[in-house]
């Protein structure tokens, strides 16, 4: 277990400082998981205080002693409630701030409300594109963390060739597969940002369950095991000359990454095969097209326009009428970080130290799903992939 270095921790919180400068905004307090993970190195329940200008203040309300072994922050500080926050900010020497910034995306209401009986005379205003903006480019630290979560993810996908076998359950596949995660090191969570966006760290179905869609906002869904969570593998058992998709998340120290790679046993239909070498080719494009300044919108449409161009417009990212409007998204703690490679972001550009996972997928009702993902950051030398299993479709032997 790693704990974030303090010089990571100042440079992230110094960055976020300059944004509220320009936004004229007096302090940002942090409560959602991700971020205060972000930028304290810790999860325990509190607030993250931090002025634009000094020592940013972490009051922790459970457990204080966690926090304070924990984070690499100056100033980690037990409270007991809400109302004593202005006490504790006038003990440091912070006046009380009259523009406030929250994390309006994720923040309850109820929670918002009594942070307005607090600081009954502040103005609000939403922090979260400051924030975002910060955790997007990625640090040295962090590209390392998730070199070691593509590492992870390719134990996963050699798993796959020594346990997989006619006649098993997608769930009896995934469990072995999130055994050798968590053995590696998976916290076994995956954080999403977005609303009721719970995740499973591993999609792995077969066949038409492969096609099958869900509520959740991904190309692929599964009909899972059951409605009360309807997505990731189900009971259907695997057989042979069918596509079977793992769609992985590795994590490590709290990093993640994206794969997607095809298996089958015995053999692929001409259309599943064509199409899954077809995304290649679409994930050939991206790599062409990504560079910095280039707007993430543009990459987009420049790929939807040859998937469809190939004749897979019913089939890009979902099956018709279930179809998301992204290919690729943002990657590190949370799963839906900045960039989105989606439809309609033409006023945000790709930026040195971004890192993104791009999924190119088709999916064909009744026969199955293919395609491809694969973690890439943006160096200083152009784009670099971290996820490394064999691209190939594994073809299994009965």
């Amino acid at each position: 277990m790693r704990l974030t270095p303090a010089t990571e921790l100042e440079y992230r919180c110094s960055t976020l400082q300059k944004y509220m400068i320009e936004a004229s905004i007096d302090a940002v307090i942090i409560i959602q998981n991700a971020d205060l993970f972000y930028f304290t190195g810790t999860i325990q329940s509190g607030n993250l205080y931090i002025p634009a200008q000094g020592q940013p203040l972490y009051m922790v309300r459970k457990d204080w002693g966690r926090a304070r072994m924990e984070s690499g922050l100056r100033d980690v500080v037990p409270f007991r409630s809400m109302k004593d926050i202005p006490g504790v900010l006038a003990d440091h020497g912070y006046a009380v701030p009259q523009r406030i910034g929250f994390e309006l995306d994720v923040l309850p209401v109820n929670f918002f409300d009594r942070y307005r009986q607090v600081f009954s005379e502040a103005e609000y205003v939403d922090a979260t594109p400051l924030i975002r903006k910060v955790r997007m480019i990625k640090s040295h630290y962090e590209i390392h963390l998730m070199q070691d979560a593509a590492d992870q993810v390719d134990k996963v996908y050699r798993r796959v060739h020594e346990v997989l076998r006619v006649g098993m359950t997608d769930l009896d596949l995934a469990a072995e597969l999130e055994f050798i995660a968590r053995k590696n090191g998976h916290q076994g969570l995956v954080r999403m940002r977005g609303f009721n966006s719970e995740l499973l760290f591993g999609h792995v179905f077969s066949g038409t369950d492969s096609a099958v869609p869900s509520y959740s906002d991904t190309p692929l869904g599964g009909l899972g095991c059951t409605p009360s969570f309807g997505q990731g593998a189900g009971l259907k058992r695997i057989e042979a000359n069918e596509p079977l998709i793992v769609d992985f998340a590795g994590c490590v120290d709290g990093y993640l990454v994206d794969q997607t790679r095809v298996f089958a046993i015995g053999g692929l239909s001409e259309r599943l095969c064509k199409g899954y070498d077809d995304m290649l080719k679409v994930q050939e494009r991206m790599k062409e097209l990504v560079q910095p300044g280039t707007p993430w919108g543009v990459v987009y449409d420049e790929c939807l326009s040859l998937a469809e161009r190939m004749g897979y417009a019913d089939a890009f990212m979902g099956g018709s009428g279930s179809q998301v409007s992204f290919i690729g998204h943002g990657l590190g703690i949370e799963i839906d970080e900045y960039p989105f490679i989606a439809r309609g972001f033409h006023s945000m550009t790709l930026e040195v130290g971004m890192a993104f996972a791009f999924e190119p997928k088709l999916v064909f009702p009744g026969e199955g799903a293919v395609g491809i993902e694969n973690t890439f950051y943006i160096s200083n030398e152009g784009l670099k992939q971290l996820t490394h299993s064999n691209e190939k479709i594994s073809i299994l032997m009965p």
